[in-house]
């Protein structure tokens, strides 16, 4: 698709919070919160031109290697929010995104992300093969802290097992993220969640997972920190780390 002529490099989205995204007690679930900021990275990318069928000509995709996600408060149903994006960098195969989300002219979530393309025939690393110097990159950060590398402890515990099915699959043809964060707050006391006790999280994606795959869930519970680590054949898909307040 060609650049969109209202293409801006910062996007700003409005969204209305409707029942269907919301926990019982009306306020927005940590995973709907994600799925809005990655569609809103993917409009961007579309209005760019460097969407995910744009790459596709090359046997491209994105896929996101890394997350922070610092969280004020959620909001409710009926709430309207606005959703900011912009690139901070993005050279050969790697980019670091930022969203911001906005309620009543209030910064209410902050999330840094990063970004690997993938040749989406080998599964490989790839330098992307489309223009993006009409993107104008800005080095502000979203959240107080930059994306990390968990720390994973070695003597978890496993307190579930999953099978991937069908409804865990993205258009990459692999579990999406969101999918893992759903698979470990299944797991989580649900007070924490519906009590907003969540105070930031960090994602690491390490390792694809494809249907039919069995994968074991594994836990390191400390007061104010939570670790989850998702893993296939002892290999390391994906690891969650929640920090509380």
């Amino acid at each position: 698709m060609p650049i969109a002529p209202n293409f801006t490099s910062i996007l700003e989205q409005e969204y209305e919070i409707n029942f269907l995204l919301c926990y019982p007690n009306g306020f927005l679930k940590y995973t709907e919160l994600c799925n809005l900021l990655q569609i809103t990275a993917g409009n961007h990318a579309d209005l760019g031109g460097i969407s995910y069928l744009d790459m596709q000509a090359h046997h491209q995709a994105w896929v996101m290697s890394r997350m922070r996600l610092e969280v004020e408060k959620l909001p409710k149903w009926g709430d309207k929010v606005i959703i900011k994006t912009w690139i901070k960098t993005l050279e050969n195969s790697r980019s670091i995104r930022c969203m911001e989300m906005y309620l009543n002219n209030e910064k209410i979530v902050g999330c840094e992300s990063y970004w690997a393309v993938i040749n989406t025939k080998t599964r490989r690393p790839d330098n992307l093969e489309l223009p993006h110097n009409h993107f104008e990159k800005f080095n502000i950060n979203a959240t107080n802290q930059d994306t990390i590398k968990i720390e994973i402890d070695e003597n978890a515990q496993e307190i579930g097992i999953r099978k991937v099915v069908l409804s865990d699959l993205d258009i990459v043809n692999h579990v999406n993220n969101v999918k893992y964060m759903e698979w470990c707050f299944d797991v989580e006391n649900p007070e924490r969640l519906l009590k907003q006790e969540l105070k930031a999280m960090d994602i690491n994606f390490m390792r694809e997972l494809n249907l039919g795959d069995e994968a074991i869930i594994k836990e390191s519970k400390m007061e104010k920190k939570s670790i989850y680590t998702i893993e296939k054949e002892n290999k390391k898909a994906y690891a969650l780390k929640i920090d509380w307040k």
